[in-house]
């Protein structure tokens, strides 16, 4: 793991059941009272529901770097933010759930670095499909979830620390270390790590990073594929009618995903048509991102996202294209 993600000390490699676990664990181990974060209106709810609630319990205080058109957050003002007040740390989600963009998190890197700020990478939609490197990122820790795109199964992911970060243990409990003493250990990786771990998923995710490692300089093939799948679909779906994309500018970096919205039928329905009609499995609803859907006007009807994977091929366009044309077409 340490490995995959270029990171310093494999120590500093904390196993995790997901990526909320690991976002929880570097949000409530590191913010202390009145701290101030920035973070974007691109988070999901694993990074918006902890910072609301530190908000209540300890007056974290809060500024959001908004998106443009093309789904690219607002680089330009993060550094006035950091100029502007004391700041604890800032958080950016590597790769939109929503709209698949990429964020340029080694420029965001280069402005917390310059000011001394620790940066917390959100990476569960990018592990797999783009480098997630520390060091590359100049990264102070990176969370990661290992059933999306590292193929892994469900209920295992981890924290990535630098060995210059300190994170303060959020649970407590046996390590089967130090046994007699009744404080927490305070080496890492007990520090973080509490009780009986996923075995069955840390093997999973081991055997899944093996053959990543392995396949490495195929990895920008697999995701060119992924994105010409992608890219097709979503330029034949801007053909149909009563059709709105949320993909941001497929052209900049972007990972196999972009969202719509059907003029007329809620998200849910189309959802429940595509499975249930054409077998086609999508995601509706908010995507736990409720900010990214207040700024595209989606937050009452949320909007329906088609993701790509390597075993996705050209006939799954072809039918996804074929049932969206139906139901388009059902309508008018």
């Amino acid at each position: 793991t340490a490995l995959f993600f270029s990171a310093p000390e494999p120590d500093r490699v904390i196993f995790t059941a997901n990526a909320t676990d690991g976002l929880n664990m570097a949000l409530l181990g590191m913010l202390k009272e009145k701290d101030h974060v920035v973070t974007t209106m691109l988070e999901h709810n694993s990074v918006l529901r902890p910072l609301t609630h530190l908000q209540q319990e300890r007056g974290v205080t809060l500024s959001f770097l908004p998106f443009d058109d093309r789904g690219i957050v607002a680089v330009d003002k993060l550094a006035p933010l950091l100029e502007a007040k004391k700041t604890a740390l800032v958080v950016v989600n590597h790769a939109s759930n929503v709209l698949g963009t990429v964020q340029p998190v080694e420029k965001i890197g280069k402005i917390c670095a310059a000011h001394g700020v620790p940066l917390l990478i959100d990476a569960s939609q990018s592990a797999g499909l783009v480098p997630v490197s520390m060091k590359a990122i100049g990264a102070s820790a990176i969370a990661f979830t290992g059933h999306k795109s590292l193929y892994a199964p469900s209920g295992i992911g981890g924290l990535v620390i630098h060995p210059e970060l300190d994170i303060q243990p959020v649970r407590f409990g046996g390590t089967g270390t130090v046994s007699k003493d009744l404080s927490h250990p305070q080496d890492f990786p007990e520090r973080l790590e509490a009780g009986t771990h996923n075995l069955m998923g840390i093997i999973g995710l081991s055997l899944a990073l093996d053959a990543f490692l392995e396949d490495q300089g195929n990895l920008h093939k697999w995701h060119e594929k992924e994105m010409h799948l992608a890219t097709r679909l979503y330029n034949a779906l801007s053909q149909l009618p009563r059709v709105q994309l949320y993909g941001g500018d497929m052209t900049l970096p972007h990972v196999a995903l972009f969202s719509m919205a059907v003029d007329g039928m809620a998200a849910g329905d189309v959802g429940t048509v595509l499975d249930g009609d054409f077998d086609i499995a999508v995601r509706t609803g908010l995507h736990c991102a409720p900010l990214v859907h207040k700024l595209l006007g989606t937050i009452n009807t949320g909007a329906t996202r088609f993701s790509f994977g390597r075993y996705n091929t050209e006939d799954d366009v072809n039918a996804v294209i074929h049932a969206m044309e139906r139901i388009t077409h059902s309508l008018n």
